[in-house]
Formats: structure tokens, sequence, C-alpha cells
């Protein structure tokens, strides 16, 4: 696994949308696969609690019968948390600030979630 090219990417997504403070990557058991944090947010400890959340909000989901889960949004007062599904075998979480335009990054984060499930299925995918 390449686990630069997956950092990249996060920082990419960092650079393209201002208020992004932290991101990482996890698989669905919560285990850190790749971390672009600051100082005083633990990686494994983030990746451990996106998981859990992504797992709660896949069953809400099914059990609801609103189809397959593609991410869940906590809102705190200083910020949000948002946890993309890649594939059904990892997360991708992303922390904001206030002022992080959250609908700027849906969009934004699209492109580059294909391009992390192809680094971690091994598979190489052109352009970005």
């Amino acid at each position: 696994m390449d686990h630069e090219a997956l950092t990249g990417e996060m920082r990419g997504l960092r650079d393209q949308i201002p208020g992004i403070t932290d991101t990482a990557l996890a698989a669905v058991d919560g285990l850190l696969i790749a971390a672009d944090t600051e100082d005083g947010i633990e990686p494994n400890g983030l990746a451990a609690l996106a998981a859990a959340s992504l797992g709660l909000a896949r069953r809400t989901a099914g059990a609801t019968g609103r189809g397959a889960l593609r991410r869940t949004v906590a809102y705190g007062s200083s910020g949000c948390a948002a946890v993309y599904a890649v594939a059904d075998t990892a997360l991708m979480v992303v922390l904001g600030d206030e002022g992080m335009d959250i609908e700027r990054l849906h969009l934004e984060s699209q492109p580059v979630l294909k391009r992390v499930e192809a680094i971690l299925s091994g598979k190489k995918r052109r352009g970005k």
C-alpha cells in the first residue's frame, strides 16, 4: 500500500478546501491506515471513533431503507467531522473548523475518495 500517495491525497484535499484541519484514513474496523493531523489530535483514536460513527450510520441507513451510506457529518460548536465511506473496507474522516464549506467538501471529496479507493485496492488511476 502506498502510504505516501494516500497522505498526498489527504493533503491535497486540505489544500483545496479552506478550513480543513485534520484528515485520516482507516479500515472499517478502526485501524489507522494514514493520517494528516495537527497536534492535539490523536490519529488512532480518531480512526476508531470515525469507524464507530460510520458503523452506526450504516446500520441506520440500512434499517431505514435509505441505501448504501456515503457519508455522515457531526457538527460541533467549533466545526464539524465528516466521515466518508471508501468502498466497503475503509473510511476517510475530515475535521474542519467552523469556516469550512461542507457542501464544497462533499463535492471536492468525491474524486479524492475514488483515487483513495484505487490506491487501497492496488489499482492504478490516471489523473487527479
